[in-house]
């Protein structure tokens, strides 16, 4: 049983997204650095699940990092679920959509705002939808 409330057979998944998109959503992919188009994306607004549309991130939390992915210090309450990542030889905390469990990128304690946080998201898993 899946514990997501959106759940589809991942043959769904692959025609309702682009190869990249599917990729990063659901088999956990990264994007390449500075190549993603809302790494420098600024306009007000909300940020959304590119799977399931799902508010994710306001605007007003974004900021530049220069990690070369899209960057915020906080996430919509709720929309938000953290999995610790031992992949890679690394201890990362991976961060997926609570509505349909897609991968999203991964939130670091190394933020420069006042929050502490650095969420580090693919340009290719989200959506933006203007003020």
């Amino acid at each position: 049983m899946n514990k997501y409330p959106i759940h589809k057979p991942e043959a769904e998944w692959k025609e309702q997204l682009t190869d990249e998109q599917y990729r990063v959503l659901r088999q956990k992919g990264t994007e390449r650095p500075f190549t993603g188009k809302y790494n420098m994306h600024f306009d007000k607004g909300t940020y959304t699940c590119m799977a399931c549309n799902t508010p994710l991130f306001e605007s007003k939390t974004k900021f530049d990092s220069g990690c070369g992915w899209p960057s915020f210090d906080e996430s919509i309450e709720g929309a938000i679920e953290y999995v610790r990542d031992t992949s890679h030889g690394m201890i990362r905390t991976e961060i997926l959509c609570t509505n349909c469990g897609s991968h999203l990128g991964h939130v670091f304690n190394d933020g420069p705002t006042a929050k502490g946080q650095r969420y580090c998201v693919n340009s290719v898993s989200i959506d933006f939808k203007n003020k």
